[in-house]
């Protein structure tokens, strides 16, 4: 692409509001579009809490792979009267036939069905007996979703990431705080039972100052890229054919904004990325004879990330490469350090003696384990388990607890700020890894509201 296209797909139309053409075409103005595309914010949905809900109305948009496993989530909600699937919408019938068929096997009321049009959501998005609308469609769609849905009066928690261009980050903003509508990133990786036992571990000081940690998404991808069948019209293979830089940032990075308390007494400052060459994917791609042979998006991408309060965010992208799945999950504090994949443990000792090189023994470890269980894993994890299609359990979790803090007229969890914080972190790393690597200034979506110092909503029991 032309410097022009690449800018303006990154980060929007309104980054170029009353700059020349010359000024884009400018490498040291690049901080200056970022700082352009920023609307009015005032940070009004920090602990916002709407009304009670004594049962949530639910409409679900997209019915493929992921929305059809966040609708089997719903079972326990449904038949113990938290909630009620009012309507289904995807534009391929046989998908919302066989989610209503699902459906109808633990919810008797009717459902109803849209998908006579590419244009059939936004009818599901106008009824007035919906509360929240959950979206999980192709990445293009997200925001133009999610804004219009909470203009017609409706909570929504969309599926990630909820935005990839700057502008549309502070359009999410902007309107969840003037229509007064929760809107959510769907990040199921909060609730899975490691980050919340190592976040428990966290509050409870095991971990002392933390200083450094670590994310990723490394995940081997190319056969699920390159099937026709499987991303409808291949809509995700045409991200890494078109862009660079980490697209999948929010599973490893929205654990670690709870373990660093971003956007409540921290948040990040500035970034700096870098993206390997291609390799992978092309050779993958000439070995099935794909029509889409050359990309670039570069097999591994580093993006690290500084916060105001002087800690380090490395996070990791790679789904080109042959390859065991990881998120990484590090963390490093001044009394203990964790890693995933596999889980290990150190404890630091206060003892010069007793300073050494070992993880702790797995008969430790299981103390460790057990000692600092989330509460919510405590309460939860028994009902989970019936739900193991949905990773394990940790998307049961989050749609309960979501279905639940509505209920009870709670805040959520997740907040629109985090949402945007974590996705501004794609197209804020293809700026940087398509500039050699230049430090950019991370805006900040809060209107400043990130300074105080507040308690996780997900600490809560419910």
């Amino acid at each position: 692409m032309k410097r022009i296209d690449f800018l303006q797909a990154a980060l929007g139309a309104s980054a170029f509001v009353g700059l020349s053409l010359a000024a884009c075409n400018d490498k040291d103005s690049l901080q200056e579009l970022v700082n352009n595309t920023r609307l009015k914010v005032n940070g009004n949905m920090f602990n916002f809490s709407s009304n009670k809900l004594e049962k949530v109305r639910v409409g679900i948009i997209g019915l493929g792979n992921r929305g059809s496993v966040l609708l089997q989530m719903f079972q326990y909600l449904v038949e113990n009267e938290y909630a009620e699937i009012i309507a289904l919408c995807d534009i391929e019938e046989k998908k919302t036939n066989s989610a209503n068929s699902i459906l109808s096997k633990w919810q008797t009321t009717k459902t109803f069905i849209y998908n006579k049009s590419e244009n059939d959501w936004k009818n599901l998005a106008k009824r007035d007996d919906i509360d929240l609308i959950i979206i999980a469609t192709p990445w293009r769609l997200h925001t133009q979703m999610s804004l219009y849905c909470m203009q017609n009066n409706k909570h929504v928690a969309c599926e990630v990431p909820i935005a990839y261009k700057l502008e549309d980050c502070w359009k999410l903003v902007q309107t969840s705080e003037k229509t007064k509508k929760h809107c959510i990133m769907l990040e199921n990786c909060n609730y899975n039972s490691e980050e919340l036992w190592i976040l428990n571990m966290i509050q409870e000081g095991v971990f002392g100052d933390i200083t450094h940690t670590e994310g990723a998404y490394l995940h081997d991808l190319r056969a699920l890229l390159l099937d026709k069948n499987y991303y409808q019209g291949q809509w995700r293979l045409h991200q890494h054919a078109e862009r660079n830089g980490n697209f999948y940032t929010t599973h490893g990075l929205g654990p670690i904004s709870f373990y660093l308390n971003i956007g409540r007494g921290d948040t990040f400052s500035h970034l700096t990325s870098m993206s390997t060459r291609e390799k992978n994917l092309s050779i993958a791609a000439k070995q099935i004879n794909h029509p889409i042979k050359e990309f670039k998006c570069g097999d591994f991408n580093n993006t690290l990330i500084k916060t105001e309060q002087e800690k380090s965010i490395l996070l990791q992208f790679d789904v080109h490469t042959g390859r065991p799945y990881s998120r990484i999950n590090k963390v490093v504090g001044t009394k203990a350090v964790h890693d995933g994949y596999p889980s290990r443990l150190y404890i630091d000792s206060e003892k010069p003696e007793f300073w050494g090189h070992k993880w702790i023994n797995d008969d430790e470890y299981k103390i460790y384990r057990e000692k600092y269980k989330h509460p919510i894993i405590k309460k939860l994890k028994k009902i989970s388990q019936d739900f193991k299609q949905g990773h394990g359990g940790m998307d049961f979790i989050m749609i309960y607890r979501l279905v639940r803090c509505l209920n009870l007229g709670l805040p959520l969890d997740i907040n629109v700020y985090d949402s945007v914080m974590w996705s501004a972190i794609t197209p804020l790393s293809e700026l940087s890894a398509n500039t050699n690597s230049q430090s950019i200034k991370i805006p900040d979506f809060t209107s400043g509201k990130w300074k105080i110092n507040s308690p996780l909503e997900i600490m809560r029991e419910i």
